[in-house]
Formats: C-alpha cells, structure tokens, sequence
C-alpha cells in the first residue's frame, strides 16, 4: 500500500455557508422533520441540524411542563462544533406551557446569545407579518390544553372567533391524522367570516403540502406550527429569500418590533 498522509486541504464553510439552523424534535414527532426538509430543500448554504429529547406520548399540562429539565440536553447535542445561526423548539403546546422566556432560558444555559424560535414565538411573529388579529385556530389536543393554548393567544392580543380541535391526546395518533381530516378541518374553519385567518396548531399535523390549494380556496392566510416556526426560523437567520411556493407568509419579511 503507498500511504500518503498530511495531505493538503482548505476549510470553507461547509454546508451551512448562509445559515445554521438547529431544531429541538419530540422523541414522539413523526411530522415536522418531514415538512421543513421540503421547505429548506431548495435553501443552498442553509444547514439544518436535529436533535430529539424524551416525551410522554399523552399530551396534557403535566407532561408539556416536564419537557423542560431535558431541553438543555438536547440543546447541547446540536453540532457543538459550530455557531448555529437560530435554535427552534419543536412543541407547540409546550412552548405554551412552559412559556416561550422560559425555554429560551434554558437553550440559552448551553448556547447562550443564539436566537431562539418556537411554533407559536413563530406564529405570533408570523401574524403580526401577515397583518392578522382574529383567527381560527384548529388543534389536535386535549381540552385541557386547548384552554392554555386560547389563553396565551387571547393574552397577546388575538381574537379567536372559532376553535376546532380532533382531540386526540395520543401524539403518535395524531401525527397519522391524515390530510384529507386536516384540510377539511381548515376548510370548515377557516369559512368562518370573522377569522381573517386560519392557525393549525402542534409540529404533529401534517399541512404544508396543502397549505397554498388552501389558501386560493379559503381567499385568507394559512399557516401552522412547523410552517410559520420554518418561516421563523430563516428570517432570524437572516435568510430572506421570497418562496411563494410555501404560500402568503414566506413572501413576507420579519415584522419589525
């Protein structure tokens, strides 16, 4: 054998030369990798890096409050090699449990001074883009947890004239919801004329693949947790490019305050 060692090479900035963003993904989620690897695919130069943390499959109050002492953990795990550009918790009804101060806190104890987002942080930011106030939302979750989750919105100034939810607390049942329940759930919604918009609520449900034929049928925005926190995400990053292929919002910079 000829061995060469010490052969010579260069660094560039390897596959995340614009932008590195981490997510944080429940142990239970099926759904939000899927989705924003079909929104990030035609990003050159921006990377994407996962960890997954422990979660109980029944989503209550209980178990979204005991998401919190493993957050650190997974956090730490996310190329610790590199800065990351933006960090993204991936639970919706946990960032509103928790609060999204709180998580930000705890990422913070590993990677301090990274931005950080989580599907509602994104949501919220995502209706102030879109210039949107009273919603319909629609959620999976328990009615337990659709209380907290009305709650936080209505405290941050949005109306909500209707809810919907499946109500299914088993979160490997409700990544298998399919989406023909889902559309139709946001059709049913979101016809409603006082909701100048529609959320569709947890990483779990599967929406973006449909999302814009919903929009052009609904004549109003359409948005959901792995959708706007993907949104989110980029613009924190830096990343501005314009895909309307992933409908309204994703043509809409980062509101500004």
């Amino acid at each position: 054998m000829d061995y060469r060692g010490g052969l010579e090479f260069r660094l560039d900035e390897g596959i995340g030369a614009r932008a590195r963003i981490g997510l944080v993904v429940l142990a239970t989620d099926q759904t939000i990798e899927h989705e924003w690897r079909h929104i990030f695919a035609g990003l050159e130069g921006v990377a994407l890096y996962e960890s997954r943390m422990w979660n109980e499959v029944r989503v209550t109050p209980e178990t979204l409050a005991a998401l919190e002492k493993d957050i650190p953990a997974a956090v730490r795990v996310l190329v610790p090699v590199l800065p990351l550009s933006v960090i993204a918790f991936g639970c919706t009804s946990g960032a509103v449990v928790l609060g999204e101060e709180r998580i930000a806190a705890r990422v913070h104890e590993v990677r301090p001074g990274v931005p950080v987002t989580t599907p509602i942080g994104g949501a919220l930011a995502a209706f102030r883009a879109l210039g949107v106030r009273r919603l319909a939302v629609l959620t999976p979750y328990s009615r337990a947890v659709n209380e907290v989750v009305r709650r936080y919105l209505e405290a941050r100034g949005l109306e909500i004239p209707v809810f919907g939810s499946f109500e299914e607390e088993d979160d490997g049942k409700v990544a298998r919801i399919d989406p023909a329940s889902i559309e139709a759930a946001v059709l049913e919604l979101g016809r409603d004329r006082r909701a100048e918009a529609v959320f569709v609520s947890c990483t779990s449900l599967r929406l973006v693949a449909g999302l814009c034929a919903l929009e052009d049928r609904l004549d109003k925005p359409v948005t959901s947790s792995n959708h706007a926190m993907a949104w989110h995400a980029l613009r924190l990053a830096g990343i501005e490019d314009r895909l309307a292929r992933f409908g309204r919002l994703f043509t809409r910079p980062l509101p500004v305050g």
